[in-house]
């Protein structure tokens, strides 16, 4: 294997352009920056040194809402009604999941990720143990909640319960920095209040976070204010599961008030216009009100079933266009604005630092081609990382210091796209036959 894919050493980026200035970061052998600046090399003895120059250097982005597995379902059921393509496709897929094909997911959805410049995600799925053995593997960041889901009944809550707590118990084990739990109460349509006060109380014991889907739909306003007289929000903020851990994602039937509320709880809301737009929700997430608030609103892309892909940067776009036409304002959601929802926001919302570019932060590093036909001309760097490029604009990508991607090579790249065929291949072969 190529030497610059070793283990933890320290590195030089040298002759790279941040904010327009031509500058070499040093990253020590702890993973983290040690120094940016124009005279930062004659100050370190690097072991590997990387050419910045034609670079561009951004944050690593954060990818805060996805079902990484789901990358085996790409393109398996599209153009549908939702219900139907829950009823129809997706369900009966994933009722004949396995472990393994969980980790063969989630390595190629991992694999997309890097290849793209995401370098930590926030997940929920299910054989959650096995999708952190392969993010251990390829090397960045993730937050994993199994999907907690009662439907009401006593019985299968408890169930629900013992699983959250060998997952949460799982993770801990690991003692790996870079993978961290969270409790996943789905939502409130499929969550008893029972089981969301459950979630809450174990969240803040365990002190972890919370990742639950919130308001993506009208039915889901509709029904929840004629089973409990009462919106969304407002029932999550009763059963404790709106607090500065939480990641709500979707978020776009909101209405005002609870976009104050919150704003107030600390809320980390997460945009997902892609997945929003595809399913036709027919709202966007209120913006400009939960930024009015204080709500940290950060980016993701959801599950490649419903996007179709785990590209952030794409993502960045589509938000930014999505709310400019929802709510006739061009001047909604500039660019800088939907960097920072994709890098400090997002890492905020995970707690794997300020994602900025800054000394002492952990070196999660993103180079992009500063030659490539997207960003030429360069007038304005975000302008064309937002509107102009997609993940393909990006050459290297580091976490914590560790080089996972370098020239567009990722180590064993093939063979992680092979064995996710092949195994995407006999699981619709296997729901097909139980039919």
């Amino acid at each position: 294997m190529n030497e610059i894919f070793t283990a933890q050493r320290s590195v030089l980026i040298a002759g790279v352009t941040i904010d327009g200035s031509t500058v070499d970061i040093a990253i020590d052998e702890e993973g983290l920056i040690a120094g940016i600046g124009e005279d930062v090399r004659k100050a370190v003895d690097a072991d590997i040194v990387i050419d910045g120059s034609d670079r561009l250097a951004v944050p690593g982005l954060v990818n805060t809402h996805s079902h990484a597995a789901m990358s085996l379902l790409r393109g398996y059921g599209d153009d549908m009604l939702l219900q139907d393509w829950l009823s129809q496709k997706i369900w009966p897929l994933e009722a004949h999941l396995t472990g393994e094909d969980v980790y063969a997911g989630t390595k190629l959805a991992c694999l997309e990720m890097i290849k793209s410049g995401t370098v930590a995600f926030n997940d929920m799925y299910f054989f959650m143990d096995r999708a952190a053995q392969a993010v251990d593997e390829m090397g960045i960041r993730a937050t994993f909640a199994y999907g907690f889901i009662d439907l009401g009944m006593e019985e299968k809550r408890e169930a629900e319960i013992k699983v959250t707590e060998a997952l949460v118990a799982h993770v801990k084990s690991l003692d790996n920095p870079r993978i961290k739990a969270a409790v996943g109460p789905h939502s409130v349509y499929t969550v008893s209040p029972e089981g969301l006060s459950w979630c809450a109380e174990y969240a803040k014991k365990q002190e972890i976070g919370i990742h639950v889907h919130l308001s993506e739909t009208e039915k889901e306003v509709v029904d929840c204010v004629a089973r409990f007289g009462k919106r969304p929000a407002v029932l999550l903020d009763e059963c404790g599961c709106l607090t500065p851990r939480t990641v709500a994602a979707h978020c776009c039937w909101l209405d005002e008030a609870e976009c104050r509320l919150l704003g107030e709880r600390g809320v980390s809301a997460s945009h997902n216009p892609a997945s929003n737009m595809k399913l036709a929700v027919n709202r966007a997430m209120p913006y400009h009100w939960l930024k009015q608030y204080g709500a940290n609103i950060c980016l993701g892309t959801d599950g490649c079933a419903s996007n179709n892909n785990l590209d952030m940067i794409e993502e960045m776009k589509f938000a930014a266009l999505l709310q400019k036409f929802a709510w006739n304002s061009p001047t909604l959601l500039p660019a800088g604005e939907a960097i920072a929802m994709a890098t400090a926001a997002g890492a905020r919302a995970l707690g794997t630092g300020p994602g900025t570019l800054t000394v002492g932060a952990p070196a999660d590093i993103v180079l992009l081609d500063a030659r490539a036909a997207c960003n030429t001309p360069l007038f304005h760097a975000d302008s064309n990382t937002v509107y102009a490029c997609n993940g393909g604009a990006v050459m290297t990508v580091l976490c914590g210091g560790r080089i996972l991607m370098h020239e567009r090579e990722v180590p064993g790249e093939e063979e992680i796209v092979r064995e996710a065929a092949d195994i995407a291949r006999s699981l619709v072969d296997r729901a097909q036959e139980a039919q």
